[in-house]
């Protein structure tokens, strides 16, 4: 009996793993990608250095781990974003709120070619309005119909931050664990890869 009970408190061996996700992070210089992904890792978010090509974090969660593959939004790097879609399992798109009406307008552009993708049209999508902290931000009730109507129909999944952009981790966190839910409902034969 003795034995069993030791067995069993100590002997249990490592956790069984976590299943991963391949998720990527798009949106255009600016947004916030970075510093969201950051703060979203426990990382300081003091010195973050925008991402100039791509970069690849993992963000643990407590029922899985959700790997994002954040693309940089200059210019130069946007006509690449397609090569780093294949083996996505959902998008999450980041977009400034405090952006002027143009900065806004290409944003948008941007999440309709992503939503018309080949590698992306069928996959959960998340939105995240940064900057809400910021004296020119737009309030979720502004931003929302401009993104939304280009989604009809499509796994989305829309989300406003309506807390401070950096300094609300659980906020963040729990829009992310919803968005995660959502990826972890669809079948395996339903993600593409």
């Amino acid at each position: 009996m003795d034995y069993l009970c030791f067995r069993a408190l100590c002997c249990k061996g490592p956790p069984p793993p976590r299943p991963e996700y391949d998720v990527v992070c798009i949106g255009l210089t600016g947004a916030g990608k970075t510093s969201l992904l950051s703060r979203l890792c426990s990382e300081g978010a003091d010195c973050v250095v925008p991402t100039t090509g791509f970069s690849i974090k993992a963000v643990p969660f407590p029922n899985a781990i959700l790997n994002v593959k954040e693309l940089g939004g200059a210019d130069n790097i946007k006509k690449y974003w397609s090569r780093y879609y294949q083996g996505s399992q959902g998008v999450v798109f980041v977009l400034d709120s405090a952006s002027s009406d143009e900065e806004l307008e290409a944003a948008r552009n941007e999440l309709h070619s992503a939503l018309q993708h080949p590698q992306l049209c069928t996959l959960p999508f998340l939105i995240l309005a940064n900057h809400q902290d910021k004296p020119a931000a737009r309030t979720p009730n502004q931003v929302k119909p401009k993104t939304k109507p280009l989604a009809t129909g499509l796994h989305f999944m829309y989300f406003v931050e309506r807390e401070t952009s950096i300094a609300n981790r659980e906020s963040k966190a729990s829009s992310c664990n919803q968005f995660l839910h959502r990826i972890m409902q669809k079948r395996p034969s339903e993600i593409q890869n």
